[in-house]
């Protein structure tokens, strides 16, 4: 398996974005890195400029419910390192509410920019990769997605859900070429989108996460639960318990 040099990963401006990022640029990988704030985005260049001196890192600002501009600003990054390798589709929300309570706006935001703006990434991405015949597009999931999720949860595990959908059709259709499609079922990791949240069973913090997904994703799988310990097993549990037991482990 050839290295994939130059890497794109959208909603790099924070989170598990902006740790992937870090992981890939301490192992040497030209970074495409493209997020709403710009200015997040130009800091983590510059941090990763000055630890990794000999990598490249470009910026752009997209907003992946900007369906065109995801295509434009691809095809920017594609010029610029001579050729994408890989592209993490990452960028996503995590708002939501008990449907039915009023907050129907939050909730269609979230599957809009969940899973159409996946949608236009992994359309851009392949346009890029089919012609070439080489290429590994990366699906973040959620492990939210093996079951349907109770309260503010329901939306976003929906989304993630028709993500992982995607990945596995993409996969099913790309089978026979040179191009490979992982999804990633992360856990509990610490980040923006969960930091106000308490009580999280077997959380661990931004590094150690993001470590365990750069890890995974470097192994090119079809899917994988990141950490794998404890969430393989918790996953296998979800898909085979009554759903009033998933219910209370969130």
């Amino acid at each position: 398996m050839s290295t994939r040099q130059n890497i794109l990963i959208t909603g790099a401006s924070s989170g598990l974005g902006a740790g992937m990022a870090r992981e890939f640029a301490a192992r040497g990988r030209n970074l495409a890195l493209a997020a709403r704030r710009t200015e997040r985005l130009e800091e983590l260049r510059d941090e990763l400029l000055a630890q990794h001196p000999g990598i490249t890192v470009a910026v752009r600002r997209l907003d992946v419910d900007r369906h065109e501009d995801v295509f434009t600003v691809f095809r920017e990054f594609d010029d610029e390192l001579g050729g994408l390798d890989r592209v993490v589709v990452n960028a996503g929300l995590g708002k939501g509410q008990p449907l039915g309570t009023g907050y129907f706006r939050a909730n269609a935001q979230t599957a809009n920019t969940n899973f159409l703006g996946a949608l236009a990434q992994s359309e851009a991405a392949l346009e890029l990769m089919r012609p070439r015949n080489a290429g590994h597009v990366v699906l973040i999931s959620s492990v939210s997605a093996v079951r349907g999720m109770p309260r503010n949860l329901t939306t976003y595990a929906a989304s993630k859900a028709a993500v992982a959908a995607l990945g596995e059709g993409m996969r099913a259709d790309l089978a026979r070429t040179g191009i490979r499609v992982s999804t990633i079922f992360p856990g509990f990791i610490r980040s923006e989108i969960n930091e106000k949240v308490k009580n999280v069973p077997f959380i661990v913090d931004t590094e150690t996460g993001c470590r365990a997904l750069a890890a995974a994703i470097e192994k090119e799988p079809h899917k994988a639960y990141v950490p794998a310990w404890p969430w393989t097993p918790i996953a296998y549990a979800m898909k085979v318990l009554p759903l009033s037991v998933v219910s209370r482990m969130v």
